[in-house]
């Protein structure tokens, strides 16, 4: 029997967003993690505080695939000391690369004072253009929230990122209200 994608259990769950505004970054992420129809745990942390309290990443997909990512964007930043683009594009560039790598499914969101960057195993390093990024089942829905409450309102990153995320938790069955937020001043 060979391994592929079909073989493997229906997995869902994470919602990730990321928000700057007002000299504030946040990072917040919700706790569920889905089999299918069945919530398989309601308390996930998948928002990480690295770099000596510098840099926030948070994760969408696989839980060991996303550690050995954190672990090796930590290596690059010890590397590139407050170079958090320079760690993003060398860990995408490995990421892509790399034959074990390669195989790894997440996605990562990841920030400091001044960016936020998408980063991904087909070797995007994205920024976003209103300080506003998110990933996982429920990110278009907190992204979307984020967006219009980022343009239209004057609430903080924090006050944003907790509306967003209780919004996405309203929509999407694969995200809950159970939040992690991490955030940078």
């Amino acid at each position: 029997m060979t391994n592929n994608a079909s073989s493997f259990p229906d997995w869902h769950g994470t919602t990730i967003l990321a928000v700057r505004k007002g000299g504030r970054t946040v990072i917040a992420g919700d706790g569920q993690v889905s089999m299918g129809p069945t919530i398989v745990k309601g308390a996930a942390r998948k928002v990480r505080v690295l770099a000596g309290g510098r840099v926030l990443a948070g994760f969408a997909g696989a839980t060991a695939d996303a550690f050995t990512l954190i672990e090796r964007l930590e290596a690059k930043l010890e590397q590139y000391p407050d170079q958090l683009a320079r760690a993003c594009v060398d860990l995408a560039k490995d990421w892509r690369t790399d034959r074990y790598l390669r195989r790894l499914e997440a996605m990562l969101l990841v920030a400091d004072r001044n960016s936020i960057f998408t980063v991904t195993g087909v070797g995007d390093v994205l920024e976003p253009e209103h300080g506003v990024a998110a990933v996982g089942s429920g990110g278009n829905y907190a992204l979307s929230a984020a967006r219009a409450l980022i343009e239209n309102t004057d609430l903080d990153a924090e006050t944003i990122a907790r509306r967003s995320m209780a919004l996405a938790a309203e929509i999407c069955v694969y995200t809950n209200g159970n939040l992690t937020v991490e955030m940078l001043e």
